[in-house]
C-alpha cells in the first residue's frame, strides 16, 4: 500500500472511464434509442473534492453519450472526450496539453481497451468488476464496485495520499449554530 501512496502523492490529473467504472456498466436505452446511464452521487461528490484539492480531472470514453456530457458538465469536467477507439494516443495527447508527464496521471478503466493507458500511467486504477488481466496492470483495485463507489474510494485514496482529505471534509464538521 505504501508504493500505492507514493505514486498518489505525484497525480496531478486523474482521468477516469466510464462504463463500468463511473456506472456499474449496463446500458439502459429507451424505445425511441435514447441512452441512460446511473451515474452515483458519491462518487460525484469525490470527484468535486479532487478537483477542489487542485488535481484536474479528464474523461476518457470509447462511447458517446449525451448523458455523459451532462455529467461531465455538472462536475465541472472540462476535458472530456468521448468516442475515443485509442486510449492511448487520447491520453499522450492530454499529456502533452497539459506539460505533464505519465507519473503524474491516474487512470481508472475497467476493460481490455483500457490496458494501454493502464500500463503506462502514474496510478493504475480498476474496479472489481474487472477482467484478471486488466487487474493484474492495475496498482489499486477498488473494494467498491464500479458505479457504486468506486470512484469515491480512489478520488479519497489520492486526497489522503497528498495530505488533503481532511482539508474537504473540514467544512462539513463546522460546529452548527442553532
Amino acid at each position: 500500500m505504501q508504493d500505492i501512496y507514493q505514486r498518489a502523492k505525484r497525480i496531478r490529473l486523474a482521468i477516469f472511464d466510464v462504463d463500468g467504472v463511473l456506472t456499474d456498466g449496463s446500458l439502459y436505452f429507451t424505445d425511441s434509442g435514447e441512452e441512460l446511464k446511473a451515474f452515483n452521487v458519491r462518487d460525484g461528490h469525490g470527484m468535486k473534492m479532487l478537483q477542489n484539492s487542485g488535481i484536474r480531472l479528464a474523461i476518457i470514453t470509447s462511447r458517446r453519450s449525451r448523458c455523459v456530457e451532462q455529467r461531465a458538465k455538472n462536475l465541472g469536467i472540462d476535458l472530456l472526450y468521448q468516442g475515443v477507439a485509442d486510449k492511448l494516443v487520447k491520453f499522450r495527447e492530454l499529456l502533452s496539453e497539459l506539460g505533464l508527464d505519465a507519473a503524474a496521471t491516474a487512470y481508472m478503466g475497467d476493460d481490455v481497451i483500457d490496458l494501454p493507458v493502464l500500463r503506462c500511467c502514474g496510478l493504475a486504477l480498476t474496479v472489481p468488476e474487472a477482467p484478471a488481466i486488466v487487474k493484474t496492470h492495475a496498482h489499486y483495485v477498488s473494494r467498491a464496485p464500479g458505479g457504486r463507489g468506486a470512484a469515491r474510494e480512489v478520488c479519497e485514496l489520492m486526497l489522503q495520499a497528498q495530505g488533503t482529505l481532511e482539508a474537504q471534509i473540514a467544512p462539513y464538521l463546522e460546529p452548527v449554530t442553532k
